[in-house]
């Protein structure tokens, strides 16, 4: 189990070391004012020599810097796996952003008449749960009046919940980051294989070729055994590659749908007698069919085989077309198939 997160963490780790996704995050997620005035030409990430050890066994976390009007502005980035929401999350980050502050000053990039650069904290939340906690440190402290309240510490981290995007909001974005995002909220393959056409055709040029490995260590790693979709990854070395597989893997999903159907539609069939249940039999079928057509082919393929198969009775007939719906990747080809019954 062990061994399983930190390929998790890892992979996660690879994907936001990657300068684009960085850039992608800053620039589609974060709507703020002083994003538009950062010099991107200048990201770079933090060097190890610049953490102390209490950072570095932070894995999980990575700190970018980059220029804005000829200062430097620090990204911290923090990845959170916990299925459980920290309450306290809001005292831990400024615990390690101090630390960084700290680091800085120790290995001299801050000289002693010099003011601190800002630290811009991100709390990247992939749990299934939506998150409730206190994204300010003054939240989390009581407030007693009398003059006291002058010393409450203000600190605040911006929360990037997966969960809380609208698909419809994400697919609008060309996107590295909401590309991730939908991934991980992706219900069946071919939603997945949606978002990893888009990344083949936004990753094709050579110089991208480090940022399309992270993201098929981070499929094969991470995305797939999520999604249990139990296929040989091994040998599976690119994006196009695994759209390959997970086409395959959508014909037999469908495939094991319609048996699924056929065989209820059977079985209702019996239960309610034999002619009653053959009509209703049927009906699923067609019913399955107008569903498979509509999800395959679309709508336009939809309506014009809608009546077609209304005026089939045949439960052969009905199989046989289930069987081109599988075998015939246009709806032109599927359509000449079905008008010559």
């Amino acid at each position: 189990m062990e061994i399983m997160h930190k390929a998790h963490d890892h992979s996660y780790k690879l994907l936001f070391s990657e300068p684009q996704i960085v850039i992608d995050l800053l620039q589609g997620f974060v709507h703020e004012p002083w994003v538009k005035k950062l010099d991107f030409s200048t990201l770079e990430k933090v060097p190890t020599s610049f953490i102390s050890d209490d950072l570095r066994e932070r894995e999980d976390d990575i700190i970018w810097r980059v220029q804005h009007q000829h200062k430097w502005v620090y990204v911290y980035l923090l990845i959170e796996f916990q299925s459980s929401i920290d309450p306290y999350m809001a005292v831990r980050v400024p615990l390690y952003t101090l630390l960084l502050y700290q680091d800085l000053i120790k290995t001299k990039q801050i000289d002693n008449k010099e003011l601190l650069p800002p630290i811009f904290p991100v709390v990247l939340y992939n749990g299934s749960k939506r998150w409730n906690s206190a994204t300010q440190l003054s939240d989390l402290i009581i407030n007693l009046p009398g003059g006291l309240e002058r010393y409450k510490p203000s600190f605040e981290y911006l929360l990037l919940d997966e969960g809380n995007y609208k698909l419809s909001e994400l697919e609008s974005l060309q996107n590295l980051v909401a590309a991730i995002f939908r991934l991980e909220n992706a219900k069946s393959p071919e939603e997945i294989n949606r978002v990893i056409n888009h990344l083949i055709e936004w990753l094709k040029s050579p110089e991208q070729e480090s940022i399309r490995r992270s993201f098929v260590i981070w499929i094969k790693r991470v995305l797939l055994s999520e999604k249990e979709i139990d296929q040989p990854l091994q040998s599976i070395n690119d994006l196009t590659e695994i759209r390959i597989m997970l086409a395959e893997r959508v014909s037999q999903w469908q495939k094991e749908w319609s048996q699924q159907a056929l065989a209820q539609g059977h079985e209702q069939g019996l239960e309610q007698g034999l002619e009653q249940g053959l009509e209703q039999g049927l009906e699923n079928e067609k019913l399955l069919l107008y569903r498979l057509i509509a999800k395959r082919y679309g709508d336009a393929v939809y309506k014009k085989s809608f009546p077609v198969i209304q005026k089939i009775q045949s439960t052969t007939k009905l199989e046989q077309i289930g069987d081109w719906i599988l075998d015939y990747p246009t709806g032109d080809e599927f359509l000449q198939q079905l008008f010559s019954l």
